[in-house]
């Protein structure tokens, strides 16, 4: 059950960058500012659009701040930390390299 409250945040969060940006490319606010303004304006949806797919991104590959999805044989969920699954890839490669 907590797997699919943090998928459905992920997506409700991916939904408010998104739509951020979409709100502040169409001024929603009627903001009247000097063009220095608007263009800060601008900066700011590209960063919340580009956030927002990012964000979007990760949801679809499984990934969260928490930590990486994977499954293992009998498809059951199985969640790493970043820095385990760094330095399992580390460790992988360096067999390699023997």
């Amino acid at each position: 059950m907590t797997q699919v409250v943090k998928v459905l945040f992920g997506i409700f969060m991916v939904l408010v960058y998104l739509g951020m940006a979409f709100l502040l490319a169409i001024n929603y606010f009627d903001w009247n500012l000097t063009p220095l303004w608007n263009a800060v304006r601008w900066f700011f949806v590209a960063v919340f659009a580009a956030y927002g797919i990012y964000r979007g991104y990760r949801e679809v590959k499984g990934e969260h701040t928490y930590g990486m999805r994977t499954y293992d044989n009998d498809d059951d969920e199985v969640y790493t930390t970043y820095s385990d699954r760094l330095n399992q890839m580390t460790n992988k490669n360096d067999d390699e390299k023997k």
